[in-house]
Formats: structure tokens, sequence, C-alpha cells
């Protein structure tokens, strides 16, 4: 498969082209440091653009530059992403956390206007991969801005699916789970006086605490995502650790007329109370 990846250079964007590469895939990466070192160790399989994604006329100029190289993109994956600005949302810096917004939000967005015309020349059933979570499904302290983002890009991605659904696509967010990264290293930098007590504490088990099976599942989720198995899975927010994904080709039917693995509304009747 022909691949974009966004936030390849680092994390678990360096990890998932790794995986995809060794998988026999080609796979264009697109991220704001330079990272031709990972390009000269995979010639001829790994390609790479610097581009700021929350920059539109970056994310133009590259679908261009790969266009020119590739007839068609099979699938593509938006990695890219960064915590901004933390602390208690009304105190926050409005400037620093518009900025972290956009990064996140429109970076994902500008990414995929910009690749649509090549994924709708893939020969197959194209693919596409938002990274969201860390504060998408329910409210995360003194992380607005970057949990309102990706809440956003799990219903863009929803309503992707439901606008583009009779194209042969299949688009969906990922929950990768607990890793750590440098996003970590920027929680514990900070100190529980700015992401709160519960926040510190958590990056201080999961810096001392092996991640590499959450890892290891993220990986195998993305490539399952990819894969014809996932056929027909749309507008889904699955959690690579979590959630039964392996199994989900078999309730494709039921998948698509439910609201299962989607953000919703809940309303006292379904909690078993009537307040009318």
């Amino acid at each position: 498969m022909n691949l974009v990846l966004t936030g390849s250079s680092s994390g678990i964007g360096r990890a998932l082209a790794s995986r995809l590469l060794a998988g026999g895939h080609r796979v264009w990466g697109l991220a704001r440091s330079d990272h031709s070192d990972f390009g000269a160790q995979h010639i001829g399989r790994f390609f790479s653009s610097r581009c700021d994604v929350a920059t539109w006329s970056d994310l133009a100029r590259a679908a261009a530059e790969i266009a020119s190289q590739w007839p068609h993109v099979d699938g593509l994956i938006t990695c890219a992403g960064l915590q901004g600005e933390i602390g208690r949302a009304l105190a926050t810096d409005p400037e620093k956390w518009s900025e972290t917004v956009r990064a996140n939000l429109d970076g994902t967005f500008f990414t995929l206007r910009a690749f649509d015309a090549l994924l709708a020349r893939a020969p197959r059933r194209a693919k596409v991969i938002c990274f969201s979570g860390g504060g998408s499904t329910k409210p995360r302290v003194n992380f607005s801005a970057y949990g309102v983002a990706k809440t956003g890009v799990v219903r863009l991605v929803e309503t992707i699916a439901e606008e583009e659904k009779s194209r042969a696509l299949d688009i969906n967010a990922l929950a990768p789970g607990a890793i750590n990264t440098r996003l970590t290293d920027e929680v514990l930098a900070l100190g529980p006086a700015v992401v709160g007590e519960a926040e510190f504490a958590a990056a201080q088990k999961q810096k001392t605490t092996s991640c590499d099976a959450v890892l290891t599942k993220a990986l195998d989720c993305v490539e399952w995502l990819l894969s014809p198995a996932s056929d027909g899975i749309s507008g889904r927010l699955i959690s690579a650790p979590w959630d039964p994904w392996k199994n989900l080709s078999a309730y494709t039917a039921e998948l698509a007329a439910s609201d299962i693995f989607t953000l919703r509304r809940v309303v006292p009747e379904e909690r078993g109370k009537k307040w009318s």
C-alpha cells in the first residue's frame, strides 16, 4: 500500500512508520522536523516532507509533491499532534489555547482535505485513521484545549463517514492508549501544580511502567484498520487496548446500523429514569 503518515518523526508515529515498512508498505512521512536519516535507512520505501500540518499551504504543497510521485494513496494516518496549552481552562492563555486546537483539529482536517483526491484514486477501498483519545470521551482536567480538539477529531471522523458513505472509503478514529512519548515527559516537566495531581501521578506511573504491550496493540490495530478485514467499518472511535476490534468484522452490518463506538448523548430513560 501507498501510505501517508503525519507525525512520523518521533513517538508513536516513528514506531508506526517502522511497523508499516516491515509489513512491506511504502510510507511517506510528514513532520515538522527533518527525518531524512530515517529515510536513508529505507531507501525507495520511506519518503518524507517537512510539513506543519496546522498550515494549509504546507499540506497543499506536500500533497502536490506526493501526487507527482504516486498515482494514488491507499491509506492516510494522522498521527501528528501536541498537548499545547495546559492548565485550568479559564486561566489559560487564549492564543496558546487556540493554537493547540488548531494544531490538533485543523491539522487533522487539513490533512484529510489535502489528500482526499489521492485517496479517491485508490484501486481498493481507501483507509483513513485519525489518532484521538486523550480526553475525547470524558473531561480531562487541565487539558481542555487538547481534549476539545481530540473530541472534534472524533466528530469530524463521524461526519465524514456519513457524508462519504457511498464511497469506497473507511475512516475511523483510534485511541492508542497510554504510551510513553514526549507528551509524558511534558506532563512530568510541568509538575502537579500545572497538570494536576492525578495527571502527574498517572504520568509518573506510566514512565516507570513498560508500555510495550500497549504500543504493540496500537500498531496492531492500525494494521487491522488498514486491512480488508475492516472493510465497511467506518465512523467509529476504536480503543486499541480495550475494544475487541479483532472481532468487529463479524459485526459490520450491526455496527453500521448502530451508535456503538461513537460519541453520543445519554438521556435519562437509558439509565432507567423518567424525569418528565
